[in-house]
């Protein structure tokens, strides 16, 4: 996947908001790769903040959306992991400033 297309795919996930938290899936740190195979199936492997994130569905059901409209884009699949764990550290500087976190 060239680097322009990680970009695009990657702006399309920062319209995907963490419910509870009001913060983009990107800034709060919760993707942690995105790959795309020859047939144009984008794998995005991320975590949610809880392990029993009662919004798991509705997230994953918005990421699949987000990437809809990419041309590039024939299928989704969104692997939840929990490992590494998350936590505050991986949020952008965006994100804690939001969250009022130092």
């Amino acid at each position: 996947m060239n680097e322009d297309l990680k970009e695009n795919i990657m702006g399309a996930l920062e319209l995907v908001v963490d419910p509870e938290l009001g913060i983009d899936i990107v800034n709060l740190g919760l993707v942690y790769n995105v790959e795309m195979d020859e047939e144009g199936k984008v794998t995005v492997t991320m975590t949610l903040t809880s392990m029993g994130c009662p919004l798991a569905g509705t997230i994953v059901d918005q990421v699949k959306r987000s990437l809809a409209d990419i041309p590039e884009i024939k299928d989704v699949d969104v692997n939840i992991v929990f490992n590494p764990p998350w936590n505050k550290e991986m949020m952008s500087r965006y994100a804690k400033i939001a969250l009022g976190i130092r």
